[in-house]
């Protein structure tokens, strides 16, 4: 598949996830819907986790740009549904400081594995993520939408940092693009040592 038949693939799945908003019905349901996709955003550390994912995909390039955003998301529903089942999920806030770290030492270090490796990476890091969707969901939300919301948040996001990587390639020289993306790996992951010592 090439990049922009990715991108293409990543733009119709956050178009096709966010379509209930046209269809929600006043009051609970639109709300929820609302409430899940504002949620992603509400945090700096479920934003940047996000922008990471895509960054990093970005710069792993081919199938990954596709399947590791989709291992975020996939487990992310994962986690939210089992906290909201009732299953406890331990060190939820540290997984997510410790993701924050994680993916900018590994944009910073421009680390590269292979595509399921990374999927698997990215994938133990939303379970946590899921799950402080599912413990922060307002009790009085249809559940299915806020899901949605949060899970088209999310693409819409991994979107960014595919798109920001791409643009960046465009505009200045790949080797310049490099450094970048690690600059700013760095920068996330003094932002997420600075969230464990707060």
């Amino acid at each position: 598949m090439t990049y922009k038949n990715t991108l293409r693939a990543l733009l119709l799945a956050g178009v096709s996830m966010a379509a209930p908003l046209a269809l929600a019905h006043p009051g609970h349901a639109e709300s929820g819907l609302l409430s899940g996709f504002a949620h992603p955003f509400m945090g700096l550390d479920h934003l940047i986790v996000m922008l990471a994912v895509g960054l990093w995909a970005a710069r792993l390039g081919n199938k990954a740009v596709f399947t590791v955003p989709a291992a975020f998301v996939g487990t992310m529903i994962l986690g939210c549904l089992l906290v909201v089942a009732g299953v406890g999920v331990p060190f939820v806030e540290q997984g997510i400081v410790l993701s924050v770290v994680f993916l900018g030492i590994l944009l910073a270090a421009a680390s590269k594995f292979s595509t399921p490796i990374c999927s698997a990476l990215v994938a133990a890091f939303a379970f946590f993520h899921g799950a402080a969707h599912g413990v922060e969901m307002p009790m009085d939300v249809h559940g299915s939408l806020y899901v949605a919301g949060f899970a088209a948040a999310s693409v819409a996001l991994h979107f960014a940092g595919i798109a920001l990587s791409k643009g960046l390639s465009v505009i200045v020289a790949p080797v310049y693009n490099q450094w970048v993306t690690r600059l700013a790996g760095g920068v996330i992951a003094l932002t997420g040592l600075s969230m464990a010592v707060a």
